[in-house]
């Protein structure tokens, strides 16, 4: 009798490790495209965004022998802006961009992009997203996953855009398309690599073209906490 009752009761253990297993299997097993999105900020450490006061980077690109850069102080709360490019500085507040900071403000929204995309894909609104589980990446030719954004045809300083990001089982970027106005033919191809961990942010703080001498690249990275 005792071990008729010890088998049934090891049946029962099974079956429910069966279940608890499905469940896991289910909940890793992510194929909506938004909650894809969600997990790539987590996995940069957006938790963090919100401890954060001011944020400063140098953005900067190597090309052949050419390089430039620009450096940028961000007060997230206040949303005042300062610009140090060479010998000139420009301050501003992005509640009130005038005609004549439209310049400045795209050159800002273009480099805090590279510098916080895993962040935008919580931030921006109207895009469309579309997953891929399996998909070839286009530098490393390894299995990838993929995330693809497209924003709105109106709107922002470069409507229509699309992006390709690719990341592996910890929704790390790994590397990424851009498509101008979401053209079937890439327009750039980079990695996303040397990341460090600022505070709680994991930045990517190289990406290297897929051809050619080029390299975008943060230095001077500062966080202030809250």
């Amino acid at each position: 009798m005792k071990k008729i009752i010890a088998l049934i009761l090891f049946s029962i253990a099974s079956l429910i490790g069966c279940k608890n297993t499905e469940k896991e299997n289910t909940v890793e097993t992510v194929s909506d495209p938004k909650v894809v999105a969600e997990k790539i900020a987590e996995a940069h450490g957006f938790a963090n965004w919100k401890n954060v006061a001011e944020i400063g980077f140098t953005f900067n690109v190597d090309r052949d022998t050419a390089h430039f850069e620009r450096t940028w102080l961000w007060n997230v709360k206040t949303q005042d802006v300062r610009l140090i490019n060479g010998n000139d500085t420009v301050q501003y507040n992005r509640k009130n961009v005038t005609d004549s900071l439209l310049q400045t403000d795209s050159g800002f929204i273009n480099d805090k992009f590279w510098f916080l995309f895993p962040y935008q894909l919580m931030w921006d609104q109207g895009t469309t997203l579309t997953y891929s589980e399996k998909e070839i990446a286009p530098i490393s030719k390894k299995e990838m996953h993929k995330l693809t954004v497209v924003y709105p045809d109106s709107g922002g300083y470069t409507p229509g855009d699309g992006y390709d990001a690719y990341f592996g089982d910890d929704y790390v970027l790994q590397e990424w398309i851009y498509r101008k106005g979401h053209a079937v033919e890439p327009s750039l191809i980079t990695t996303w690599e040397s990341y460090s961990d600022i505070h709680g942010l994991k930045i990517a703080t190289t990406h290297i073209k897929d051809s050619g001498n080029w390299k975008l690249y943060f230095t001077n990275v500062a966080v202030t906490p809250k």
